[in-house]
């Protein structure tokens, strides 16, 4: 589809430029508004597409000859301007400042693609050298519990290893003692720092000094980390109705900022063990409870175990192994709110010991007088 963008427009220069004229003002623009200088901000990041758009157009003898002749640019209309075998170069690399340099191989300089090292700049220029309060990194710690502890919630006494602001320099890094300066070991002493390389270079005012050269030695308690190491030991609420990686968070409670930034969270994950007689779905809780003969073909109300205590179960005439009753809202606490899952029941009759002959001539007289056959009802017989 043809564009309808105003590449010459875009890029803020003449329909007659010159390839240099068009290389610097993309170059402008392009640090202007690259992604990473404006972190957050969705219209700069278009704006970026856009001047790259045209750039990739512009830059490109063969794909401006187009876009002049047509207003827009694609490789249909491409194929259909050509004549003889040849093919369109790749677009001049904007970081080969070289004018001898061949246009296929500008475009990578020493094996690096130059849009690639586009971005590298930009990164190193907003990391490398930030000195500003970062926030501390956050700290995750196991916690085993059992089954029942899940259910109901505890209190646990955990130790964590963890970064601590430094009480000496209060995280700065830097001597108490204001009396006595050295050289920035940032930018040594010059009160400014140089970001990038060749036509991409340019000085920034030194956050380390805030632009002084100078500064204070580093702490000796943290040796200039702003932070030391502790072992702390640290109580937590578990809420009852946890689960097998469910997060606890304490804020505040994980590693230490740096240079004064706020300290990052602490969470505690819970692995709960496994129940022998429970099972856990959400919060919806599964067992299998044995049941008599007499007590399925005769029906019953029989007690069973549930997460909080004992309940009535009402087993019904005529109920088969495997049948699955529910017992309302006696399964976990939910984490979400007051409400609570439900237990599910499956029952399995289990067969009677023969303990004599009476019992025995029991069943037999019970089979005279009840002689149906389940395979025949099934027809397997």
């Amino acid at each position: 589809m043809a564009q309808k963008e105003d590449y010459y427009q875009t890029l803020g220069v003449k329909k007659t430029a010159s390839a240099e004229d068009i290389r610097k003002s993309y170059l402008r623009l392009a640090r202007k508004h690259h992604p990473d200088v404006n972190p957050g901000d969705s219209s700069a990041e278009d704006k970026f597409k856009k001047i790259s758009e045209a750039y990739e157009v512009l830059s490109d003898p063969g794909k401006r000859e187009v876009y002049d002749q047509h207003g827009a640019y694609s490789d249909h209309l491409r194929d259909f301007n050509r004549s003889g075998g040849g093919g369109w170069a790749p677009p001049p690399d904007p970081f080969n400042t070289d004018p001898n340099a061949s246009r296929g191989s500008g475009w990578s300089t020493g094996g690096v693609n130059g849009w690639d090292a586009f971005n590298k700049f930009f990164r190193n220029s907003t990391t490398q050298y930030t000195t500003r309060p970062q926030r501390g990194q956050d700290i995750e710690v196991a916690l085993p519990i059992s089954f029942e502890e899940s259910i109901n919630g505890r209190t646990a006494t955990v130790n964590v290893r963890r970064n601590e602001s430094c009480s000496s320099c209060l995280g700065s890094g830097e001597s108490s003692d204001r009396s006595s300066q050295v050289v920035c070991g940032q930018c040594g002493g010059r009160g400014k720092v140089s970001l990038g390389s060749g036509i991409f270079s340019f000085d920034q005012g030194c956050e380390t000094c805030n632009g002084s050269g100078k500064q204070r030695p580093p702490c000796q308690l943290c040796q200039g980390t702003g932070s030391v190491i502790r072992t702390e030991s640290v109580r937590v609420q578990i809420p009852a109705g946890v689960n097998t990686g469910s997060r606890v968070r304490l804020s505040g409670r994980g590693n230490a900022g740096s240079r004064g930034g706020p300290p990052g969270d602490l969470f505690i994950v819970t692995n709960v063990a496994d129940n022998e007689i429970f099972k856990r779905k959400g919060d919806n809780i599964y067992c299998t409870i044995p049941i008599t003969i007499p007590e399925a073909a005769l029906g019953a109300r029989i007690q069973v175990p549930t997460v909080s205590g004992k309940a009535q179960l009402r087993i019904p005439p005529g109920t088969q192994t495997g049948q699955v009753f529910r017992l309302r809202e006696k399964g976990a606490p939910s984490l979400r709110g007051s409400t609570r899952g439900d237990q599910y029941v499956e029952v399995r009759i289990t067969l009677p010991k023969i303990i004599d002959e009476d019992s025995k001539k029991l069943l037999q007289e019970f089979e005279r007088r009840n002689p149906e056959n389940p395979r025949v009802e099934m027809g397997l017989e």
